[in-house]
């Protein structure tokens, strides 16, 4: 194996404090307050989701600390910013339509919304970050008039071509504003997994308040940080993602600019996350006991104290250990290992980690706007999935670990050569 610079990780976290102490005062993106407590140190990164024509470009891409923080005072968690929104966004290689099991759960979720608040042709339904208009096809497909807002042209193209309207805008008080003076008021407003994407929380949060009616309802779902710590899924933290989120966090923003969470409830998605309901103070959406469970759970996990997030850093970098001896095994008994999912998470893991693409020959992934390119980093080359019946490796590293029962149905084919899956979060599983 060849391995990357694992330099910035190397000294267990006794330099990292230092630098901090050294270093100048970072405050919180949201309450301004300084950042005390460090959660996860994952070093020197490229862009996770910057995909590279070529390995060479891979290799020499750019890198910037990827550190995130609590803020003691809000009980956000967040990255240090060091990369313009517009640079990550601007053209972005994620299309939500690719995944199956998400399109199910987008299906379900419209139908939900629409029998529970009675969502007809006279409503309009709004997401933010629409992409390709993967979730609001299924409000259309009821009648229901649909708007969607997404930053990254690419994207917002195929929901346009498909009849979904898109505006390719970045969302926040402005945006709704604007909406709102064109006639574009939300009877129901949606945003799935982009609240972490937000690089100015406040800003977004003024702008739900601003394009919400007055009885409309506001729905956003994100990985929840009780279950990234429980599961140490470090790897959803990259640089896109500017805030790692927690009912106590997310309520706090809300209750500023006047809106009331009124129910939440647990989701199997991106290994666990929640759907917050909220809607404005004055609104008769009845509080359900759901959201003072939520919040008294988090406190026990004392998601609202640096103690919460100690030790964090530690299991990560056992992780790796495992991780690293399992394909020093693998490469001295001639064992093939190759990879399913070119993801962001993917890209975090194998950087951490320090690989090169002399340990992981290739990665395989349905996404087209992936496939022939390069893993930052890395360098790792993305193939389409039929290289896996060409070459039939040992073991099926699966980084997409949070889509791992579709893939291992899908792949279900390795096993006609004794092949085996492998997961590497939150320990070393074989299957």
């Amino acid at each position: 194996m060849t391995p990357l610079h694992l330099d910035p990780l190397e000294s267990e976290g006794n330099q990292a404090s230092t630098e901090a102490e050294d270093a100048p005062e970072i405050c919180c993106q949201y309450c301004r307050s300084p950042l005390r407590t460090k959660w996860a140190d994952l070093g020197a990164q490229p862009l996770a989701n910057d995909y590279m024509p070529s390995r060479a470009a891979a290799r020499a891409e750019p890198t910037y600390p990827l550190h995130a923080r609590f803020c003691d005072n809000c009980f956000l968690v967040q990255v240090d910013r060091v990369v313009p929104p517009e640079t990550i966004f601007g053209d972005y290689p994620y299309f939500s339509s690719n995944s199956a099991s998400w399109l199910d759960h987008c299906e379900r979720y419209a139908a939900k919304m629409i029998e529970r608040f009675s969502l007809g042709s006279n409503d309009l339904v709004v997401e933010i970050a629409s992409n390709d208009g993967y979730l609001l096809q299924y409000f259309m497909r009821s009648g229901v008039p649909v708007l969607g807002i997404e930053p990254a042209a690419n994207v917002a193209l195929a929901a346009i071509k498909a009849g979904i309207p898109t505006e390719v805008l970045f969302f926040g008080e402005q945006t709704a504003r604007q909406l709102v003076a064109g006639g574009l008021a939300a009877d129901h407003l949606s945003a799935k997994n982009v609240l972490a994407h937000v690089p100015d929380i406040g800003d977004f949060a003024r702008g739900v308040a601003t394009i919400l009616k007055p009885e409309a309802v506001f729905t956003v779902e994100f990985p929840h940080l009780l279950r990234t710590i429980e599961g140490l899924q470090f790897d959803q933290i990259y640089h896109e993602h500017f805030s790692y989120l927690s009912l106590l966090a997310v309520s706090r923003i809300l209750s500023d600019q006047g809106l009331r969470v009124f129910d939440v409830e647990q989701l199997e998605t991106h290994g666990g996350s929640l759907r917050v309901y909220a809607c404005h103070d004055g609104a008769h959406h009845e509080t359900t006991s759901s959201v003072q469970d939520m919040l008294d759970a988090e406190r026990a996990a004392q998601l609202d104290r640096p103690e919460g997030y100690h030790g964090f850093e530690a299991r990560m970098q056992q992780v790796r250990g495992e991780f690293l001896a399992f394909l020093e095994h693998a490469h001295q008994t001639g064992k093939v290992v190759a990879g399913y999912g070119a993801a962001a998470k993917g890209n975090t893991f194998l950087n951490y980690c320090g690989l090169a693409a002399a340990s992981l020959p290739f990665i395989v992934d349905r996404s087209p706007a992936k496939v022939g390119r390069f893993m930052p980093g890395s360098g790792v080359k993305i193939l389409d999935v039929q290289a896996i019946d060409e070459v039939q490796p040992d073991y099926l590293l699966v980084l997409s670990w949070n889509l791992r029962q579709e893939i291992m149905s899908q792949m279900a084919s390795i096993s006609d050569w004794g092949g085996k899956f492998v997961t590497a979060i939150p320990y070393l599983q074989i299957f």
